[in-house]
């Protein structure tokens, strides 16, 4: 089969378990490195599926790439070719498909939970997980806007839209993708990026990110099965 086509944005937000996930169900993957000066195809016939995944850059920031990857995610879409995000990986698919990002109330990071919504098309991609409280990891300032067509599938107090559907393809605002090696390297960016609302309650310290991990990570684990298991389904085999 064509590979799935994972793009990076950022050499510390790479595709931790997502490409895990993939290997272990025999699905091939390549690496498109945003972050190294990559080239964005200029249409996703190569591919089975796209993958976006985070970085510390604002959807809204004038960077030569944003709309050639928003022209791609369009062209996948038309296809009927999923399409799945992380965090600003959402954040472009919103973009792409004619939502809006703006900043988030709060900045949320670390370790937080979410809560599953309960119709239809939840239950579908949450399989238990609707309209239960679910483990995820957070680290962003700004959030998106439902496009057109799309169901809210996780929200919590701090980020109302925290994961859509849409068709076969899925938009997060969390990380689930993450490993304990990623989580690590991001703590040694947490000054420059939290220490002026570390007073905020939707904000984690490095150590009690790193403390939690153990009891966490294997409880979110079972949320990114689940959501990755519904979105491999729609990949051309």
């Amino acid at each position: 089969m064509k590979p799935v086509a994972i793009f990076r944005h950022s050499p510390t937000e790479g595709p931790g378990y997502f490409a895990i996930f993939l290997e272990r169900h025999g699905i091939p993957w390549r690496l498109i490195a945003i972050d190294e000066e990559a080239a964005v195809p200029a249409t996703a016939d190569d591919y089975a599926g796209l993958c976006f995944m985070g970085g510390p850059m604002s959807v809204n920031d004038p960077l030569p790439w944003i709309e050639p990857v928003c022209s791609l995610i369009r062209d996948a879409a038309e296809k009927n070719l999923p399409v799945i995000g992380h965090c600003l990986g959402g954040q472009l698919m919103s973009k792409a498909l004619g939502g809006r990002i703006t900043r988030n109330p709060v900045k949320e990071i670390g370790w937080g939970e979410a809560l599953g919504e309960d119709n239809s098309v939840a239950r579908d991609w949450l399989g238990a997980f609707a309209g239960q409280r679910s483990t995820v990891f957070q680290w962003h300032g700004e959030t998106f806007s439902l496009p057109a067509g799309a169901t809210r599938l996780l929200a919590n107090s701090y980020c109302a839209n925290q994961m859509f559907a849409l068709g076969p393809h899925l938009a997060m605002q969390c990380h689930v993708e993450m490993t304990p090696e990623m989580i690590a390297k991001w703590c040694e960016q947490w000054a420059d990026e939290a220490a002026a609302v570390a007073d905020q309650a939707s904000v984690q310290t490095p150590e009690m990110m790193e403390q939690q991990i153990a009891e966490r990570l294997p409880v979110m684990r079972q949320l990114s099965e689940q959501l990755y298991s519904v979105w491999i389904k729609g990949l051309t085999r």
